[in-house]
């Protein structure tokens, strides 16, 4: 089944080349016109190990690759890279399932994604026919870059750029990457915040496109965001090993529903769970988890989207978005109306602002709930799992935590509830510890140690040692000079 924009159902491509491009011509994304319409065995597809998942899956989203091509890529992204086999383990807290998504290289959910796109990108590239190199943008709001970088890292025929904001990540994650190594990776810091560096990213790409700006250079654009739709795709397996565990301890029939609750700023992560739930897999509801930054609650309750409004720096820096960009995709399949679409975005882009059409509104509540979590409470939920249940999770999990109850006290009817747990708490560790109840000492490698005498969790070996490794990537733009920043390192031939 062929891709198309979101914007423009002219505008098609396979999905080897949705993948390799990243965005489509118009700025859109690439997206299937209906997931329901995928042929998908999903109950055959619960009794497989996650790699196996993964094959069926990714086959499936992804045509293009055979399930043989397929098996082979994610056995090369997947084999020895993650704590556990099963990728993404489950774990019982309270009377809900956590789904633990921080167990790879990086100690964030994107390493489930970011460990398979360079597969599919490489593939897709000698399937294409394509001879030009690579050159990755990417914008990250702190987790997104590391594991691009770390999935990209030497990768023959590939080079990659991440953008992050200045002042806008963590410590711990702006160490991750601007201490990562690699001759073909590259970071660098734009003066604002994430949305900033996203729409700087988004006109780079606009600029080449409309002016032929890298012809003839032996070099094209792809993105390693989740508008990619190979780096959205691999993300819809672990819904699938959630309820596949629900199923095997005996807490689900088969059939029965499953609401998950995700922290999300970009929409990626539960835009993965509405294709898992279009291509047959139970799911209740779908529940928006967002921090002070509330943009995407107030959208999924009143179909109005409304980016200007304050920006907050907060301790779930990752949720510090107020422009999703994965939206558009929803929209489009709920609606069918790549036209709609089209003018949302043009009303965003101009006024900041769009109302989507009641029935899209109603379409939007029979699966989404939303609810948000401030700083204080985001601590508060810390230190609340901790001392009740022993687990120990981190800032963007706590916003996650507290909207789940939240929408259990709304809805006592609910389904069983599986929470998506996106970081390790020692990428965030002087805020972990103050919902610990204690006082942050020193720099955030200090604080992590404090963390871990505190309550006796290891810190993940990646995070290790990490204060004492070289930073190697130092450069700071404002987001006006980003086009001439791409355009410079793509006429270098050697970036180290």
């Amino acid at each position: 089944m062929d891709y198309q924009s979101t914007r423009n159902p002219e505008l098609r491509a396979s999905s080897a080349e949705a993948v390799l491009n990243g965005l489509a011509p118009d700025g859109g994304l690439y997206s299937m016109a209906s997931l329901g319409e995928i042929p998908f065995d999903w109950k055959q597809t619960l009794s497989l190990d996650t790699q196996g998942m993964a094959t069926e899956i990714l086959s499936a989203l992804l045509p293009s690759f055979t399930k043989e091509e397929m098996r082979a890529l994610v056995r090369r992204a997947y084999a020895g890279k993650f704590e556990t086999e099963d990728l993404t383990p489950t774990v019982q807290v309270g009377d809900d399932t956590v789904l633990e998504l921080f167990r790879g290289p990086t100690s964030a959910f994107k390493d489930v994604a970011l460990s398979m796109l360079p597969q599919l990108m490489t593939a897709a590239r000698e399937k294409c026919g394509v001879d030009d190199e690579i050159l990755i943008l990417t914008a990250t709001s702190g987790d997104t870059g590391k594991a691009a970088m770390e999935g990209f890292c030497d990768v023959p025929g590939t080079k990659i750029i991440v953008f992050y904001p200045d002042g806008g990540v963590s410590p711990v994650q702006k160490a991750q990457m601007v201490t990562q190594a690699g001759k073909n990776t590259c970071v660098c810091a734009v003066r604002g915040n994430f949305d900033d560096a996203q729409t700087g990213v988004k006109n780079v790409f606009a600029a080449v496109n409309d002016r032929n700006l890298l012809s003839g250079k032996g070099i094209r654009l792809s993105s390693a965001n989740s508008i990619n739709i190979g780096r959205l795709a691999p993300q819809v397996v672990y819904y699938f090993r959630a309820y596949a565990n629900l199923v095997g301890e005996g807490r689900i029939k088969l059939g029965d529903k499953v609401d998950y609750v995700v922290p999300t700023g970009n929409f990626g992560d539960i835009l993965a769970g509405y294709f898992a739930r279009e291509m047959g897999l139970p799911v209740g509801k779908l529940v928006c988890a967002s921090n002070a930054n509330n943009v995407l609650t107030d959208f999924l309750e009143t179909g109005r989207y409304d980016k200007n409004r304050p920006f907050y720096k907060t301790v779930s820096p990752s949720m510090d978005i107020l422009v999703s960009s994965n939206l558009e995709r929803l929209l489009f399949l709920l609606s069918g109306d790549a036209e709609l679409v089209k003018t949302l975005m043009e009303e965003l882009k101009e006024t900041g602002v769009y109302q989507v059409p009641i029935d899209l509104l109603r379409a939007l509540h029979e699966v989404f709930w939303q609810g948000y979590c401030d700083d204080l409470d985001t601590k508060k939920a810390i230190g609340m799992v901790w001392r009740e249940y022993g687990y120990l999770c981190d800032t963007h999990t706590a916003v996650a935590w507290d909207v789940a109850q939240q929408y259990k006290a709304a809805h006592p009817e609910h389904n069983p509830v599986v929470i998506l747990s996106t970081a390790s708490p020692y990428k965030f560790p002087a805020a972990v510890l103050e919902g610990l109840g204690h006082a942050a000492k020193g720099d955030e490698f200090d604080v992590m140690e404090q963390v871990r005498n505190e309550t006796g969790v290891p810190i993940p070996k990646n995070l290790t040692g990490l204060r004492e490794r070289e930073a190697r990537h130092k450069d700071v733009i404002d987001r006006e000079q980003m086009l001439d920043y791409v355009l410079k390192k793509a006429s270098q031939k050697e970036w180290f």
